[in-house]
C-alpha cells in the first residue's frame, strides 16, 4: 500500500524559511540549525506519509534548503514565481506574505504534483554561477561604453576607459574559469565541443546555452521549444484569428539564440535560405529571425541526442 504524499510549502527569504505542513505554519532560519529543526518537524510523519517540499526559486538563497532537503533524501521541487503568483490569482488570492505564500505553495504542490526533482551536480551549479557572473560584467561595461559615446569631460572619459580596461580584464580572468570548468568534466567538454560545431555558437555561446538548459539533448522538438519560449502559441478567439506569438521560458536561452541567429544567418547556407524565404513571404524581420532561433534550438538538441547527424552547412 503507497503512502500518502503531503506536500510542504515553503517560502525562502535571505534569513529564514516560513513552512506549511498540514495545518501548521512555522518560521526556521535559514541555516544548518534550522533546517534540523525541520528535520524533527516532519519526524512524525515517518511511516504515514510521504513529504515532497515545494519552494520557488529566489536567486540562490534556496541552495541551502535544496541541498539540504536532497541529502536527506526528502522530493522537492523548485517552482518558477511566476506560476506560483498565477495560481495564486487563479484561486482569488492577491495578497502577499510569508506565510500565505507559503500555503500557496503547498497548495500548488497538491493541485499540480509537480515531479521531484533531481540534484544538480555541483560543477553545473558552478556553470551557472560562472555564467551569471559575466553575464554582470558583459552588462556593466556597455553600460561604461555607453557613458563614454556620452561624455565629453576628458578626466572622465579616461576614468570611464580605466573601467573599460578592467571589466575587460574581469571578462577575461572569468572565462579562465569557464575553460577549466569545461575542460574538468568530459561528458560537458564532448557536448560543448559538439554544439560549438554549428556554425553561429561559439564555445562561450555553447557553454551558456547547457549552463542555461540542462536538459538540451534530453527533450523532443516540440518540449525544447517551449522550454525556451520559442514555441509560437495560438491567440484565437471565436472567429478571430491572432497572430501567433511566442511567450514565457527562459530569456538567457532566447538571447543567446538570438545572437546566434544572427551569425547563422549570414554565415551558414541552409539558415540563410531559410531567413531568406520567410522575408520573401512577408515575415517581418524578427519574426523571421525568431523561427530562426527556433530550427537552430531544434538541431543543436538533435546535435546532442544523436553524435552522428551532420552538421554541416
Amino acid at each position: 500500500m503507497s503512502l500518502p504524499i503531503v506536500y510542504v510549502g515553503a517560502d525562502v527569504s535571505k534569513a529564514s524559511v516560513d513552512f506549511r505542513l498540514q495545518n501548521q505554519c512555522f518560521n526556521i532560519p535559514n541555516n544548518a540549525s534550522g533546517f534540523s529543526r525541520l528535520r524533527t518537524r516532519l519526524a512524525h510523519l515517518e511511516g504515514k506519509a510521504l513529504v515532497h517540499v515545494v519552494c520557488e526559486a529566489t536567486g540562490g538563497y534556496q541552495n541551502a534548503l535544496v541541498d539540504f532537503l536532497h541529502d536527506h533524501s526528502i522530493p522537492l521541487s523548485v517552482i518558477n514565481p511566476r506560476q506560483v503568483r498565477d495560481f495564486a490569482r487563479s484561486r482569488g488570492i492577491l495578497a502577499k506574505t510569508d506565510r500565505l505564500d507559503a500555503q500557496v505553495l503547498a497548495d500548488y504542490g497538491a493541485a499540480n504534483t509537480p515531479a521531484a526533482q533531481a540534484p544538480e551536480p555541483p560543477h553545473m551549479r558552478r556553470l551557472a554561477a560562472l555564467l551569471t557572473g559575466r553575464d554582470h560584467l558583459v552588462a556593466s561595461r556597455a553600460q561604461e561604453k555607453t557613458r563614454l559615446q556620452q561624455c565629453e569631460d576628458s578626466w572622465l572619459r579616461a576614468q570611464i576607459k580605466r573601467s573599460i580596461a578592467f571589466f575587460d580584464r574581469e571578462i577575461k580572468k572569468l572565462e579562465v574559469q569557464l575553460l577549466e570548468l569545461r575542460d574538468s568534466d568530459p561528458v560537458l567538454k564532448a557536448n560543448v565541443e559538439r554544439l560549438d560545431q554549428v556554425t553561429g555558437l561559439d564555445w562561450r555561446g555553447a557553454l551558456s546555452l547547457i549552463g542555461s538548459m540542462p536538459e538540451l539533448g534530453t527533450l523532443n522538438r516540440r518540449s525544447v521549444a517551449k522550454l525556451a519560449g520559442l514555441a509560437p502559441l495560438n491567440y484565437d478567439s471565436g472567429q478571430f484569428r491572432g497572430q501567433r506569438r511566442i511567450a514565457g521560458g527562459r530569456a538567457p536561452v532566447r538571447r543567446i539564440l538570438y545572437l546566434a541567429s544572427l551569425n547563422a544567418i549570414r554565415f551558414n547556407r541552409i539558415f540563410m535560405d531559410f531567413y531568406l524565404k520567410l522575408r520573401a513571404k512577408g515575415k517581418a524581420g524578427k519574426v523571421a529571425l525568431t523561427a530562426v532561433a527556433r530550427k537552430l534550438l531544434v538541431l543543436l538538441n538533435s546535435a546532442l541526442k544523436n553524435p552522428n547527424l551532420s552538421l554541416a552547412n
